[in-house]
């Protein structure tokens, strides 16, 4: 199947309120404008310069989602146009977003990453963290970054039971820290291999690259 028939294909597995951001990294403009003529208008890169330079020549409605790591120093090249970022790790990043959304006086929305896998090697806060950043006061000065929800990444493994464990774990997290906060309603986590489990766990936000575009070289 092309891309438009992938696209149609996932959308209709995912229920009313589940936002599909395409992963388009890597993937060519003229791969993205198939997706964008299909409908799609939210698309997630993982490289700064490289998502700035489409957002520069694709349509100006389109989304863009930053979902990698994002180091402080290149925070200045998506500040003026990003619509989300997935990623924030730390609150020294949170609060050089601020300061670069003040520049462009603009209110930059983030997700708060957390680290639910058991792999040493992805980002994120802990649970102990995130409540202690959300409960203080260090949120407050940051009139240039608006808090949406949570990102997280379960582990790598062919063990679905710890992978839907992993889920609920972030779900529960979620619940706890944002009850009755509105503006806080986005849960991200999901991809292409466990988007279904991310989905079943209460995600609303799913992030698929290879299942749409094809996979990888």
């Amino acid at each position: 199947m092309g891309i438009a028939e992938n696209l149609k294909a996932i959308r209709e597995s995912l229920p009313e309120g589940v936002l599909l951001v395409a992963v388009s990294k890597t993937k060519s403009q003229a791969e993205i404008l198939e997706a964008y003529r299909a409908g799609q208008r939210d698309f997630g890169e993982n490289k700064v310069q490289e998502m700035a330079g489409k957002a520069m020549s694709l349509p100006p409605d389109i989304r863009w989602h930053m979902i990698g790591h994002l180091q402080r120093n290149k925070v200045k090249y998506l500040a003026g146009f990003v619509h989300l970022v997935h990623g924030v790790d730390s609150l020294r990043l949170l609060e050089e977003i601020n300061r670069r959304g003040a520049q462009e006086n603009r209110i930059i929305d983030c997700l708060l990453q957390v680290h639910i896998a058991e792999e040493a090697t992805k980002f994120g806060f802990d649970a102990a963290e995130l409540q202690a950043l959300i409960s203080g006061d260090n949120l407050a000065g940051l009139a240039h970054v608006r808090i949406r929800g949570l990102m997280g990444m379960a582990t790598f493994t062919d063990d679905q039971a710890q992978v839907r464990r992993e889920f609920r774990s972030l779900k529960t997290l979620f619940d706890r820290l944002f009850a009755g906060n509105p503006e806080a309603n986005i849960l991200s986590m999901g991809m292409s291999g466990d988007y279904e489990m991310a989905v079943d766990a209460g995600s609303t936000l799913v992030r698929i690259g290879s299942s749409i575009f094809g996979t990888r070289p």
